[in-house]
């Protein structure tokens, strides 16, 4: 059974359609890339999985589960988690502190309890503080995990912010341009980091980026979006050899969804 469930997807903004009639499924253990030219309806899509946005219509099944009208935080309980395409992360703070806030959904001791780090509360916080060491060396950001988020490289931000979704220990990560604005070498880890979250942690992953170098090597599937609709999905080599997908990157015209009545 597919983890993921995407049928029948419309979304729209006064008129204008963000996403028109998109299905498609992830499969357990998968890496499933969303591509498409820039204002395709990719970031939409993810929106919609996490919660942010809630089409018009179609459905979205999680695990079994229908969550289209779920709350994000109640999806992020489920076991969803995401980062975004600009970094979110609280800068004045510690990496280790961002992680621990990771956390949070996980976290079963009330306030009182927590405050008095004793008891349940002690061995719980023991427990999440070794879970999240764990990811600091899974990343290697040993040597910045004490240092405050808003003086680090922006290449090391996106590490802590994909560390911080990891945090959550989720069943499904969604990736929202993980590689956006970084160089050769920052890329290169960030696609063995992604890699081996997938392999050795088995997280199912859910990915936007516009590297196709990137997503051809990492992606088990590939879905491709373009003014809203989906036009391809299938294999990396299949999709590569799809007549529709290389027209929309070559730019040849077509015609988008948003002249369509709403």
């Amino acid at each position: 059974m597919a983890i993921l469930s995407v049928k029948g997807v419309v979304l729209y903004f006064r008129g204008v359609t963000a996403l028109y009639d998109v299905s498609f499924e992830v499969q357990p253990g998968t890496i499933h890339a969303i591509i498409g030219p820039n204002g395709a309806g990719k970031t939409s899509m993810l929106n919609c999985i996490s919660g942010v946005y809630r089409p018009q219509r179609g459905t979205i099944a999680f695990d079994g589960r229908d969550i289209s009208r779920l709350a994000p935080p109640e999806r992020t309980g489920l076991g969803i988690a995401r980062t975004f395409q600009n970094i979110a992360l609280f800068r004045g703070m510690t990496v280790l502190d961002n992680l621990l806030i990771g956390r949070h959904t996980h976290q079963k001791t009330g306030v009182l309890g927590g405050g008095l780090y004793y008891g349940l509360g002690e061995k719980e916080e023991i427990a999440h503080r070794r879970l999240v060491e764990d990811i600091i060396d899974f990343l290697e950001i040993q040597h910045i995990r004490k240092k405050v988020v808003g003086t680090l490289p922006y290449g090391l931000q996106k590490r802590v912010e994909l560390a911080r979704a990891l945090a959550l220990s989720p069943k499904l990560l969604l990736l929202d341009e993980p590689m956006a604005g970084m160089n050769a070498e920052e890329k290169e880890d960030m696609a063995r980091f992604v890699l081996d979250i997938n392999e050795e942690r088995g997280t199912t992953i859910v990915m936007i980026e516009h590297d196709m170098g990137v997503v051809m090597d990492v992606s088990h599937r590939v879905c491709v979006l373009n003014f809203g609709e989906k036009i391809a999905d299938g294999t990396p080599e299949e999709v590569q050899a799809n007549p529709d997908v290389q027209a929309a990157y070559l730019g040849e015209e077509a015609p988008a969804p948003s002249e369509r009545e709403a």
